[in-house]
């Protein structure tokens, strides 16, 4: 199996889409495409929805997405061609409870894409992505613990905006910086080309050796 795995340093800055354009843009792959959420306390990981089961129940779920219109990002998936689209759905922080079953859900696939960070303390994918908006200086924990494995950096480009300041950008802009300087590749993507490009594509068929 040959795994892609994209992360971001926070909610709602284009994961999604970039998934979306590396199926796109490699439909010979025949994806299974993978969505990792984790829910917090009192959301139940079965349908997403407010619940006080147990901590011993409903720990996790996955499901496959059969349409392609459901407004779902499994969906999105789907509908960019994926051959199978997953939606993996745990409880914050017991993403582990759900890890042999998803295993055994893709052990027969060859070329998987993943949306999740967290992820990424259990699995080692043959590429790993994270996606950085220097304007928004919200870190997840996720995205900090795994910042320094990634193979490459998708950075979001603001066309028209000023440049980001050093108190807006942080952490993030310091383990950049480091990283770059260690030689591993920053791609720059941006909302008018749908967060993907000819240049993160090649990146990532040499990756998969293709």
């Amino acid at each position: 199996m040959k795994m892609v795995m994209v992360g971001g340093h926070t909610r709602n800055i284009g994961k999604t889409s970039v998934v979306e354009g590396i199926i796109r843009a490699m439909p010979e792959m025949n994806w299974t495409a993978v969505k990792v959420t984790q829910f917090g306390h009192g959301v139940c990981s079965i349908n997403g929805e407010a619940c006080d089961c147990a901590v011993t129940e409903h720990q996790f779920s996955i499901n496959e997405e059969r349409k392609k219109d459901s407004g779902t990002d499994t969906a999105r998936f789907f509908a960019a061609g994926a051959r199978r689209s997953l939606w993996v759905r745990t409880r914050q922080g017991e993403l582990f409870t759900a890890l042999a079953a998803l295993r055994k859900e893709i052990e027969g696939d060859e070329f998987v894409i993943v949306e999740s960070n967290s992820l990424r303390k259990f699995m080692r994918p043959t590429i790993y992505l994270q996606v950085l908006d220097l304007f928004n200086a919200d870190f997840k924990t996720s995205a900090r613990q795994f910042f320094d494995l990634a193979d490459a950096y998708l950075l979001i480009e603001r066309p028209g905006s000023r440049e980001p300041s050093s108190q807006t950008t942080g952490t993030q802009a310091v383990l950049l910086a480091r990283e770059v300087g260690k030689n591993k590749p920053c791609f720059s993507v941006s909302a008018q080309e749908q967060f993907m490009n000819r240049s993160v594509i090649e990146f990532v068929q040499s990756s998969l050796m293709l």
